[in-house]
């Protein structure tokens, strides 16, 4: 670890309370304008960094971290996902590598209970034709949506978020099922009122809603693949603000369209920004540019997460939100 203030670049513009603490503790080289890094940018940063603050847009492979200079040693991540680190390789080379588990958990939570209010009662289209000036008046039959209340919700990962999501929907009326990789303890699944299911194929089969909040690993990559979305009852939407790459898009969009699924909510999309193009052609879809966990709070809490971590490692301890590999 060099001697002196240590050298920051950050990849993104954050929040302005966040960058001005940055300032007074380091050197820092902020981004301006506030573009995504290409990756040879990327590549002549990490050459040249002591600390490299990446968002979860920034896809930091082997071959990357191959090319980083001697001097870095930690990847302060601006984000709870470190899905796009290969945490091991940065290891190997001794760079250490942080994140900012925990507080989007909330944030997220609150959208995921908008995108089902969305979809189940039709907000978004209401919202067309009012923009359009094409109301015509109330009528009896006119955006009629569904009753939240009794539904069975089927939340896909019980960790922080899917158990914030759970204590929202109790609130709303819905029953909670949910499907784990570890079933709750027995006092978190009371307080919770929520009942496990071991079969994942069995769940889905019998809900109404069904709530994707799993992180992405191999294994859960197209976990709600065609054959699995074609369990879903005809009368069920589904909800994901997670990561994309959990559903197969192709399979849901082909499900959306033929009616075998009554609606969408989606918050993220397997291939980033190319979203399906059909997708968007589907007024019982609502979609969102990935913005779960998108409030000025929880930016301006990550950035101090992201802080703390680099402080942390620049007085010579271990940063407190290290992600060990083989824990993921």
């Amino acid at each position: 670890m060099p001697a002196g203030r240590l050298n920051v670049i950050v990849t993104r513009r954050l929040p302005e309370p966040v960058e001005t603490r940055m300032k007074e503790l380091f050197d820092v080289e902020l981004r301006d304008p506030d573009t995504r890094m290409s990756r040879e940018e990327l590549a002549e940063a990490m050459r040249r960094c002591d600390v490299l603050v990446p968002t979860i847009t920034d896809q930091i492979d082997a071959a990357l971290i191959a090319q980083a200079g001697d001097r870095l040693k930690l990847i302060a991540s601006f984000g709870a996902g470190v899905d796009h680190i290969d945490v091991a390789t940065a290891r190997q080379r001794g760079i250490l590598v942080s994140n900012t588990p925990g507080v989007v958990t909330e944030d997220t939570a609150d959208m995921t209970l908008a995108l089902i209010l969305a979809v189940t009662r039709r907000i978004p289209e209401g919202l067309a034709v009012m923009q359009a000036g094409a109301w015509q008046g109330w009528s009896p039959t006119a955006f009629l949506g569904g009753r939240l209340g009794g539904r069975r919700l089927g939340i896909l990962g019980m960790g922080r978020i899917g158990q914030a999501v759970a204590r929202r929907a109790r609130a709303f009326g819905l029953q909670v099922h949910y499907h784990n990789r570890k079933r709750l303890r027995p006092e978190v699944e009371a307080d919770l009122e929520a009942t496990y299911w071991e079969s994942l194929d069995q769940m889905v089969s019998r809900m109404d809603i069904i709530s994707i909040n799993c992180p992405h690993t191999p294994s859960t990559f197209h976990l709600m693949n065609a054959r699995r979305l074609k369990l879903l009852k005809p009368t069920a939407v589904i909800v994901n603000t997670s990561r994309g790459e959990v559903i197969d898009e192709n399979a849901l969009t082909r499900g959306l369209r033929a009616g075998e699924i009554a609606g969408a909510g989606l918050d993220v999309y397997e291939h980033g920004v190319e979203v399906n193009p059909r997708l968007r052609e589907l007024p019982n879809v609502v979609l969102l540019p990935h913005m779960g966990s998108a409030t000025l709070e929880g930016r301006i809490e990550q950035g101090e997460k992201v802080i703390i971590n680099i402080k942390t490692f620049a007085d010579g301890h271990r940063p407190p939100d290290q992600v060990v590999p083989g824990m993921l």
